[in-house]
């Protein structure tokens, strides 16, 4: 990338206007020239990166035998210098050490809804890691949750399922295959239990199986219940306040109480005494 990003900063350098017929002569000379490729391999590395120069220093030959004899035959620096020559990379869609075709072909690895392990590269199996929603070897199929939109020999789609879905053949709740955990299937649609329930046969605390910690069956519903005015008390450290909250409860201490792990310490009472303390500060006005 560096290679190519120098030929294009290059490119132009000797072509600035003037004597157009004069330039286009020089430019073209310049074009292939050995001065052109050391301004390139100039700008390769950064000088802290041992690697790159390191690199470099050792494949200079080859980099100078391409641009000045092989370019025009071999115009994809890429495939033949990492590919073909120092055989480091192999061409995208491609894997391991024979540089041999990913799973579902080189042109669409794992059917354009994956990633091959080692693609691109001397390493990996080939095999496919799918996106999101898709499953399978070479990532056709979907996932629960995910329905097929489209599926041909090419091609395969999948789209995610309503949220009250585990799987479906559609958008909407009404296409759902069975409903995900804390649903139900009621009327044809699958719909959401109370946030009471632990289970329910259709909508709302009126229709739960059980109730959840915190709640009790009450006038056929699953209510709250108050923590707080029950006959064991929920707050044990002395002076503490009870505050009662959806399916639980709070113990606080009062305002201006200290907490300790046993009880709500009171405030110290101040001494009521008349004038400024001996140990006061002075004012502002008298200093």
């Amino acid at each position: 990338d560096k290679f190519n990003q120098g030929m294009v900063d290059t490119a132009k350098k000797n072509f600035g206007g003037g004597n157009t017929a004069w330039e286009e002569k020089t430019l073209s000379k310049y074009e292939s020239s050995e001065i052109r490729l050391l301004e390139i391999l100039e700008g390769l590395c950064e000088s802290s990166d041992f690697e790159c120069n390191q690199m470099l220093e050792a494949q200079e030959e080859h980099l100078e035998a391409w641009w000045l004899q092989l370019k025009s035959e071999y115009p994809d620096l890429f495939e033949w210098f990492c590919v073909k020559t120092l055989k480091v990379c192999c061409s995208p869609g491609t894997y391991g050490p024979d540089c041999l075709a990913c799973q579902g072909g080189s042109q669409r690895p794992c059917s354009g809804n994956g990633h091959c392990s080692g693609d691109g590269s001397r390493q990996g199996d080939g095999s496919c890691r799918c996106h999101m929603g898709y499953q399978g070897p070479l990532c056709t199929d979907c996932m629960d949750g995910y329905f097929s939109s489209l599926r041909n020999e090419t091609h395969s789609i999948c789209t995610a399922c309503d949220e009250s879905c585990k799987t479906c053949s559609g958008l909407t709740n009404r296409d759902c295959g069975e409903c995900e955990v804390g649903w139900v299937l009621d009327e044809g649609a699958c719909v959401e239990c109370d946030s009471s329930c632990v289970g329910c046969t259709g909508e709302g605390p009126g229709n739960c199986k059980e109730c959840i910690s915190g709640y009790a069956r009450e006038h056929g519903q699953c209510a709250d219940v108050d923590e707080c005015s029950l006959a064991e008390k929920a707050c044990v450290r002395k002076h503490e306040n009870c505050y009662n909250t959806p399916g639980s409860y709070v113990c606080v201490c009062p305002d201006g109480f200290e907490e300790t792990e046993d009880a709500c310490v009171p405030p110290a009472e101040a001494e009521a005494t008349e004038g400024e303390s001996p140990t006061q500060l002075p004012s502002r006005e008298d200093l």
